[in-house]
């Protein structure tokens, strides 16, 4: 009879402990960095004056979106979802 199942049975046992370990420890470390401030996620690709803007410029109705993006130098995505975001 051999071991070799025993052993992969103890190795997977190992791995999945030090899985849960640092699952636990970045868990931790994200906690402690939101009590310093930090929140998690990529930069806002706009400025709240630059969407202030560019709502203004959607309101006046001679201006579309893709004039608004490539003024600002985004997507029109990035407008639509700062439009939609400014209206919730």
């Amino acid at each position: 009879m051999s071991l070799r199942p025993c052993r992969s049975a103890w190795r997977r046992a190992l791995a999945e402990f030090e899985r849960e370990l640092i699952a636990e420890r970045a868990a931790v470390g994200r906690q402690a960095a939101r009590v310093r401030g930090r929140v998690g996620g990529r930069p806002a690709k706009l400025s709240a004056e630059q969407v202030r803007l560019a709502r203004a410029q959607y309101a006046t109705q001679g201006v579309t979106v893709a004039e608004i993006a490539r003024a600002l130098g985004v997507g029109r995505d990035t407008i639509y979802r700062a439009l939609q975001q400014s209206s919730s």
